[in-house]
């Protein structure tokens, strides 16, 4: 059987993610220093370390088969593939900003004034279609410093906590696009190929679901079953079991863990007691 070809950038969080992702779908990656290229032993995938600009080229030539890399980038190169799962994790936004002392009032700002990016065809469309004329500056690196040094009156960067535009003196004004990994591929894969990409996805895709949801169990009286049950929101319906002590019973079930806190008071009014909530670590389907 070929194997799967998978590109991942070659250091960086998004790499660090990447490979935790692939490891809690119980693939087996074995890093030599400096390797490019690495064989999975249990698995029929090949993973490749690329640089990150170069992937979505990699991805419609067909050197690869897939790829986990930002949502962002395949905007900017705007290459032939499919995005066929976001992943949840290397969330940011791709910001315009100018010098804390500056006054704004939105994109409009920008008319006529230089804008040093390393996204030049992100935010040329971007300020097409708002009908706004701006000069850009393509930078490869470093786009912070540009004010600082007169090179542009505003930049247009990743900008993920903010913390280094408060450093060079920036403040962040508008939002241009929001990212996230994705899971993409090339358009044409073979049929033995996309068979092991769709064994991929079922892992990943219970990974996924398991990274924000709960496992709930709780005791309560059996005449609030029905009470409780309409309060959670379950994958199905809970499952029930009867305790040592009459008229008591354990109810269990699966609830994300954002909805928790906003169900926990009524469970408590409604009589649930030594409600236990636990990390899951795949959900099936």
């Amino acid at each position: 059987m070929s194997k799967l070809k998978i590109a991942i950038q070659k250091s960086g969080r998004l790499n660090e993610d990447s490979l935790k992702l692939l490891k809690s779908c119980g693939i087996k990656i074995n890093n030599g220093k400096d390797q490019l290229k690495v064989n999975v032993p249990n698995f029929p995938i090949e993973i490749l370390y690329l640089r990150n600009a170069d992937i979505p080229q990699y991805l419609e030539d067909g050197v690869v088969d897939i790829a986990i890399v930002g949502e962002n980038l395949l905007v900017e190169k705007n290459k032939k593939v499919r995005v066929l799962e976001k992943l949840g994790f290397s969330k940011c936004r791709l910001a315009l900003a100018i010098p804390k002392g500056v006054k704004t009032e939105g994109p409009s700002y920008f008319k006529g004034k230089k804008i040093a990016t390393s996204y030049p065809n992100t935010v040329r469309k971007y300020f097409a279609d708002k009908n706004i004329q701006t000069d850009i500056h393509v930078i490869s690196g470093s786009v912070e410093i540009a004010p600082n040094i007169g090179l542009a009156d505003g930049i247009c960067d990743v900008v993920s906590t903010g913390s280094t535009l408060f450093k060079n003196g920036l403040k962040e004004t508008d939002v241009v696009l929001t990212s996230e990994a994705v899971l993409a591929s090339s358009m044409n894969l073979s049929a033995e190929h996309q068979e092991i990409l769709d064994r991929l996805i079922f892992r990943i895709k219970a990974v996924l679901r398991a990274k924000n949801t709960k496992y709930i169990l709780m005791n309560l009286p059996n005449d609030k079953i029905e009470e409780v049950s309409a309060i959670l929101p379950v994958l199905k319906s809970p499952t029930i079991l009867p305790l040592a002590q009459p008229g008591w019973s354990s109810l269990h079930s699966v609830i994300d863990e954002d909805k928790f806190w906003e169900v926990i008071d009524a469970l408590k009014a409604a009589g649930a007691e030594g409600i236990l909530v636990a990390p899951i670590d795949k959900i099936v389907r």
